[in-house]
């Protein structure tokens, strides 16, 4: 049982169904780095204030010391929340006292590309491992399966193979167990 529901990661739940919207000249991409822990409380301050954002959330789950099984919801890459908004939405983020710096996005196409794959792979409920930094490896596409077109690197831990999936602007990326035949 969770300790707090899962919220809403995604405001609007649309925003990467939405072509028109993201094409939006005036409107850019911003990443948010956010002070410590507050990720959540600006996500629902965003979604007051009608700003798009997106903050992947995973659950988590464990054990209490009482030995009764936990699932809360962590942030997937901690202190970063995105935002696509005007220079007015960025100025009415920053008075939420919850941002630390605000940088913007010059890739946003990449950007989009890489938080929609972000963000199927979490809804399709995979368990994915946060990764601290981009490790080399071969890049690859996943050629079959409800990932195709994918792209990511390939590394191997504790003998299984798994797909890094990467934010190239804040250099972070979460894997997932693969198998070799997919990809």
């Amino acid at each position: 049982m969770p300790i707090l529901g899962q919220e809403d990661d995604l405001y609007p739940a649309n925003l990467f169904d939405d072509a028109e919207a993201l094409a939006n000249a005036e409107r850019q991409w911003w990443c948010i780095y956010t002070l410590s822990r507050r990720e959540k409380d600006l996500m629902r301050k965003l979604a007051s204030l009608k700003i798009a954002h997106y903050g992947p959330v995973i659950p988590k789950r464990y054990r209490s010391p009482n030995g009764r099984l936990r699932t809360s919801f962590v942030p997937l890459f901690p202190n970063y929340v995105f935002m696509f908004g005007d220079e007015d939405d960025r100025y009415q983020a920053m008075t939420t006292n919850c941002i630390s710096r605000c940088s913007l996005i010059e890739d946003r196409e990449q950007l989009v590309v890489d938080l929609r794959q972000i963000h199927n792979v979490v809804d399709a409920g995979v368990a994915l491992t946060p990764e601290a930094r981009l490790e080399a490896g071969n890049r690859v596409r996943v050629r079959t399966g409800p990932f195709a077109g994918y792209e990511g690197s390939v590394v191997r831990r504790e003998g299984k193979t798994r797909l890094l999936l990467s934010i190239q602007f804040i250099e972070q990326c979460v894997s997932m167990e693969m198998d070799e035949g997919v990809l």
